[in-house]
């Protein structure tokens, strides 16, 4: 009798044990396609703050252009490239900061492109031209990581938060990962006015 009831307790520990292994690979794999994609996401704001010296190096050529300007885009990419986030955690704190700082740089370069419109020379220079078609190109191609990001974000929560997992997850440590969030205001339609 003693030994079917230590058979019995073996066995659950083993499935248990089995169990444990399996839930810890599966979120090993989710937590690491995380952060591939973070690295796409940050490949891509990379990329974007390479450009950003061309740009303006462009644009300071035009003879009298607004140097405010041109130094708000240059302070605002300092800023924005100085906050890292460390995928491993990506609490939705420093995510927000990081997209607070990216936020920043986007109304930046926002407010560059409407001043270069009173200078028909700059907008008909080749460079500048290619130079914002490439940035334009990679603003879609930071919101296609964005979204990537916070589908696989989605999916890796869903794992770790669904039972049995969610026993096993708290017990080897993973956590929820943060998402990307819409910018505050940007439910409201900007006024446009001629």
């Amino acid at each position: 009798m003693k030994f079917g009831t230590l058979g019995i307790i073996i066995g659950l520990l083993a499935l248990l044990l089995i169990g444990g292994c399996n839930s810890y690979n599966g979120f090993v794999s989710a937590e690491e396609d995380v952060e591939k994609v973070w690295a796409d996401v940050q490949s891509q704001y990379q990329r974007r703050a390479d450009l950003i010296p061309n740009l303006v190096n462009t644009v300071k050529g035009a003879a009298d252009f607004e140097k405010s300007t041109l130094e708000s885009v240059v302070n605002a990419r300092a800023k924005a490239t100085s906050v890292n986030v460390d995928a491993s955690n990506l609490s939705p704190e420093k995510l927000q900061q990081f997209q607070a700082a990216q936020g920043e740089l986007s109304s930046s370069l926002g407010r560059l492109l409407v001043t270069v419109e009173r200078y028909p020379e700059l907008k008909a220079n080749s460079n500048f031209r290619d130079l914002t078609a490439q940035l334009e190109g990679t603003e879609n191609r930071i919101a296609v990581a964005r979204d990537r990001f916070n589908e696989e974000s989605t999916e890796y929560n869903k794992k770790i938060r669904r039972f049995p997992n969610s026993f096993f997850a708290s017990v080897f440590g993973f956590d929820e990962k943060a998402q990307f969030q819409a910018q505050s205001g940007s439910e409201t339609a900007p006024t446009v006015e001629f």
